[in-house]
C-alpha cells in the first residue's frame, strides 16, 4: 500500500505547491520588469507546467521514457477533458463561444505538435543530433515559429490584445495584496518543493506499474497525468469565478502546447538515443485521441465564430467527454 499512499500525498502537495507557485509568478510578473506580456506568459506557463518538468525529468532518471512522455500527453488529455467539463458546467455562459480568436491558433499549434509527436513514435527515424531526435529539433523550430505568429496576431487584433490585458488586470487584482519579496522567496520554496513531490509522484508511479502489472504508459498517461493537471483544474476555477473566459481557455491550449516542450527536455536528459523511438508503441494511441480531442475543441470554437450558439452546444463538449474515457478503457 506504501506506493499509492506515497502517490496520493505526492500529488496533493504537487497541487497545493503548483498552485501558489502560480501565484507567485504572477506578483513577480507584475511587479518586476518581467511584466512584458511574452516573458510573463512564459513565467506563468512555466510556474503551471513545473509538475510535469520535474515528474518527466523523474521518469528519465529512473529508466521510465513511458512515463515520461505518458505523462505529457496524458496531461494533454486531461487538459481538454477539464475544459471540456467546465464547458458543460457553464454552459449557460457559453464558455467556448466567448472568447477570442487568438485561441484558434494555441489549438492548432498543439495539434501540430502532438501530430509530429505521434508520427515519430509509429515511425521512429532513429536520426540523433548531439543525442537528441531530430524530431525534438523540429518542434522546436515548430514552436517558436509559432511564438511570433501568435505575438504577430496579438499585436495586429485589438480584440486578442485587450482580451489579454482584461486577463493580466483581473489576475492582478486578485495577487496585489503580496508583497514582491514575499513571492519571490514563496516561488523559490513552491519550486523546491514541488521538485520534490513531483520525484516522489514519479518513483510512486513507477512502483505502482511493477506492482500493479499495469503498463508504465498507462499510469503516465492517467493517472500521473491527472495528478499533474490538477493546479490547471484549480487555474480554470479562479478564472471563470472572475467571468474571465478567455484566461480559462488560454490557460488550458497555452499549456498544452507548452507541455509539448517538456518532451525536448526529457529527450536532451535521455541519453541512450532518441526517446520518441524508445517508448512503448501505445503511445502512439495517446498521442492519437489527444489529436481527436483537440479537433473537436477547434471545430467547436470555428463553428461558433460562424455561427450562434444553439440548443445543441453542449454535444461537441460531451462527445469529448466520451472519447476521453474510450480512450481511458483502450489504454487500460
Amino acid at each position: 500500500m506504501f506506493p499509492f499512499i506515497l502517490f496520493f500525498l505526492a500529488a496533493a502537495i504537487t497541487v497545493i505547491a503548483a498552485v501558489r507557485l502560480s501565484t507567485y509568478a504572477d506578483v513577480i510578473s507584475e511587479k518586476t520588469s518581467l511584466g512584458g506580456m511574452m516573458v510573463g506568459t512564459l513565467l506563468l506557463a512555466g510556474a503551471t507546467s513545473l509538475p510535469e518538468v520535474t515528474t518527466s525529468a523523474t521518469a528519465v532518471f529512473v529508466g521510465s521514457p513511458d512515463i515520461a512522455v505518458g505523462n505529457v500527453l496524458g496531461s494533454n488529455l486531461f487538459n481538454l477533458m477539464i475544459l471540456a467539463s467546465f464547458d458543460i458546467m457553464y454552459r449557460k455562459k457559453r464558455l467556448l463561444g466567448n472568447i477570442h480568436a487568438g485561441h484558434q491558433m494555441s489549438g492548432f499549434v498543439s495539434l501540430g505538435l502532438t501530430a509530429l509527436v505521434m508520427i515519430m513514435i509509429l515511425a521512429p527515424t532513429g536520426v540523433t543530433i548531439l543525442g537528441v531526435g531530430l524530431e525534438m529539433y523540429l518542434m522546436v523550430l515548430f514552436y517558436v515559429y509559432s511564438l511570433r505568429k501568435m505575438n504577430e496576431q496579438e499585436k495586429a487584433v485589438p480584440e486578442i490584445a485587450a482580451a489579454n490585458e482584461e486577463g493580466e488586470a483581473a489576475l492582478q487584482r486578485t495577487t496585489n495584496h503580496i508583497p514582491l519579496k514575499t513571492a519571490k522567496i514563496g516561488f523559490v520554496i513552491s519550486a523546491l518543493v514541488i521538485f520534490v513531490a513531483g520525484s516522489l509522484l514519479t518513483i510512486a508511479g513507477d512502483q505502482i506499474a511493477t506492482i500493479t502489472g499495469l503498463e508504465a504508459s498507462f499510469v503516465g498517461s492517467f493517472f500521473i497525468a491527472a495528478a499533474t493537471s490538477l493546479p490547471e483544474v484549480v487555474t480554470v476555477m479562479v478564472a471563470l469565478q472572475l467571468a474571465n473566459y478567455n484566461l480559462a481557455v488560454g490557460n488550458i491550449l497555452g499549456s498544452n502546447v507548452f507541455n509539448m516542450m517538456i518532451l525536448v527536455v526529457s529527450d536532451v536528459l535521455f541519453r541512450s538515443g532518441a526517446i520518441l523511438g524508445s517508448v512503448s508503441p501505445v503511445l502512439a494511441l495517446t498521442a492519437f485521441f489527444a489529436i481527436v480531442l483537440n479537433l473537436i475543441v477547434l471545430g467547436h470554437i470555428v463553428y461558433l465564430r460562424q455561427k450562434s450558439p444553439s440548443r445543441f452546444y453542449i454535444v461537441p463538449s460531451i462527445v469529448l467527454l466520451i472519447v476521453y474515457f474510450v480512450a481511458s478503457i483502450m489504454m487500460f
